[in-house]
C-alpha cells in the first residue's frame, strides 16, 4: 500500500506525466460534449422505446462511447476506425506487402498502414452513416428528412466520427493509453449513472436479497475478466551458449508468453457486424410493397428480434471469431523462425517446424478457453435478465471486459513512466 501511495505522489509531482493526465481529461470532456449534441429532428420517445427493444443497438452504443443513445453528432463513435483497422489487419493475409510493411518495416510501415486505415474508415463511416439514417427514418425516430435535410446530417454523423478517429489519436500521442479505447471507457462509465438511476427507481425491498446476489456475481466476474486478461501460457526457451573469444554468450533461460485471450473484444466486434447487416437488411425488406417480400423481411426481422436465436447465433460467431482473429494476428511460423535465427529452442522440440506445430498446438487448446470464456461474456445480459426477469439487472459483459482491459493498460502505462523517472 506504501509503494502505491508513493507512486501517487511521483504521478502528481512529475509535470510531463500530469500535463499527460490532464490532456486525456480534457480529451474526454470535448467528447462528452459532443456525445451531448444530438443531430436535428430526433424524437427522443420513439429512440427510447426503440433501444429497449434493440440488444443489438446497446451494444453498438458501447463501441460508439455512448453517442448513440441520443442520436448524437458523435453517433457512430470509433466504429468506422475500429472496423477499418480490422479490415487491414485481415487484409495482410491475402496481400504479404501489407504483411510486410505492417511487421517488418518498422516505425515508418506501421505508420503508412496506419494511415491506410484512416483513408478506409471515411467510406466506411458514409455507409454505416447512410445506413442508420435510413433506418431511423424508417423507424419513426427522424422526422421525413427531405434530400438536403439527409445529406446534411450524413456530412454532420461522418465529421463527428472523423473527429473522434483524430481525438482518439491525440490522447495516444500526447497522452497515456489507447485514445481509441479510452473513448469507449468514457462512453462506458458515462453512462453508469443512468443505469444505476434505474435500478434505483425500479427498486423493490423484496428483491434485496436478488440485488446482494446481482452484487456478489458482479464482484466474481470482474474477478474472473481480470483473470482471463492477464493469463498467460509460458513457453520455455533456451538460448544456446556462443562462445566469442574467452567470453560466453547465451545460455539463459527464459520463456515465451501466450496469452488466453489474444484477441481481447475484437471478435465481439466481429460478431456485432455480422448480426447488424442481416438485421439492418430485412427491416429494410419489411417496409417493402411487394407483399412476399414484406413477408420474408418480417418474419426473419422477428428470428433476429428472438432472444434465443440471437443468444446462440452471437455465442457461435464470437467463438469462431476469436479463432479466426487469433490466427491472423499471430503466426507460430514467424515465431518459430525468429527463434531459430536468435539459436533459441524449447526444450525437447526440434527447431523450425516442429517448433512451429508444438507452438500452434498449445495456442489452439487455451485459445479454446478464451473463446469459450468470451462468448459467456458477450451473451452474459442475456443470461442474467433471463434468470432476473428484470430488464434492468443486467451485466454488461462487454463493457466490463472493455473496463478491465483500458484500466489494467492505463495502470501499466502510468507504472512504465513513473519506473523510467525513477531510474
Amino acid at each position: 500500500m506504501q509503494a502505491i501511495f508513493e507512486k501517487l505522489a511521483l504521478v502528481v509531482k512529475d509535470a510531463q506525466l500530469r500535463s499527460r493526465l490532464f490532456f486525456v481529461l480534457g480529451a474526454l470532456v470535448v467528447f462528452r460534449i459532443l456525445a451531448a449534441i444530438p443531430i436535428p429532428g430526433v424524437d427522443v420517445d420513439r429512440l427510447a422505446q426503440f433501444f429497449s427493444n434493440n440488444q443489438l443497438l446497446g451494444l453498438l452504443n458501447i463501441f460508439s462511447g455512448g453517442g448513440l443513445t441520443n442520436l448524437s453528432i458523435v453517433l457512430l463513435g470509433v466504429g468506422p476506425y475500429i472496423t477499418a483497422s480490422i479490415i487491414m489487419q485481415v487484409l495482410t493475409i491475402l496481400f504479404p506487402k501489407l504483411k510486410q510493411m505492417y511487421q517488418e518495416e518498422g516505425e515508418l510501415g506501421r505508420k503508412k498502414f496506419t494511415q491506410y486505415s484512416r483513408l478506409l474508415t471515411v467510406p466506411l463511416a458514409f455507409i454505416q452513416g447512410a445506413a442508420f439514417t435510413v433506418l431511423l427514418e424508417r423507424q419513426g425516430i427522424l422526422t421525413s428528412l427531405t434530400g438536403f435535410d439527409f445529406a446534411t446530417n450524413l456530412i454532420i454523423i461522418v465529421g463527428g466520427s472523423l473527429l473522434l478517429m483524430w481525438l482518439g489519436e491525440l490522447i495516444t500521442e500526447f497522452g497515456i493509453g489507447n485514445g481509441v479505447s479510452l473513448i469507449i471507457f468514457a462512453g462506458i462509465v458515462a453512462s453508469l449513472p443512468t443505469q444505476v438511476s434505474q435500478l434505483i427507481f425500479a427498486f423493490e425491498p423484496s428483491q434485496i436479497p436478488l440485488y446482494l446476489g446481482f452484487i456478489v456475481v458482479t464482484l466474481l466476474i470482474t474477478a474472473a475478466v481480470v483473470a482471463i486478461t492477464e493469463a498467460e501460457r509460458p513457453i520455455p526457451v533456451t538460448y544456446a551458449k556462443r562462445v566469442r573469444g574467452n567470453k560466453v554468450f547465451g545460455g539463459i533461460s527464459t520463456y515465451l508468453p501466450l496469452r488466453m485471450n489474444q484477441a481481447g473484444v475484437i471478435p465481439i466486434i466481429f460478431a456485432i457486424s455480422i448480426l447488424l447487416f442481416p438485421q439492418m437488411l430485412f427491416n429494410a425488406l419489411s417496409y417493402v410493397q411487394n407483399d412476399f417480400i414484406n413477408s420474408i423481411g418480417v418474419k426473419f426481422s422477428a428470428l433476429i428480434a428472438n432472444q434465443w436465436f440471437y443468444g446462440i447465433t452471437y455465442f457461435i460467431l464470437v467463438f469462431l471469431f476469436t479463432y479466426f482473429y487469433t490466427a491472423v494476428t499471430f503466426d507460430p511460423e514467424s515465431i518459430a523462425t525468429n527463434l531459430q535465427k536468435n539459436g533459441a529452442f524449447i526444450p525437447g522440440v526440434r527447431p523450425g517446424q516442429s517448433t512451429a506445430m508444438h507452438i500452434s498446438k498449445i495456442l489452439l487448446r487455451i485459445t479454446l478457453v478464451g473463446a469459450l470464456f468470451l462468448g459467456f461474456i458477450a451473451v452474459l445480459p442475456i443470461i442474467v435478465q433471463g434468470a432476473t426477469g428484470i430488464q434492468t439487472l443486467a451485466i454488461g459483459g462487454t463493457s466490463l471486459l472493455i473496463v478491465v482491459s483500458v484500466v489494467i493498460d492505463l495502470i501499466r502505462k502510468v507504472d512504465a513512466q513513473v519506473s523510467m523517472k525513477e531510474y
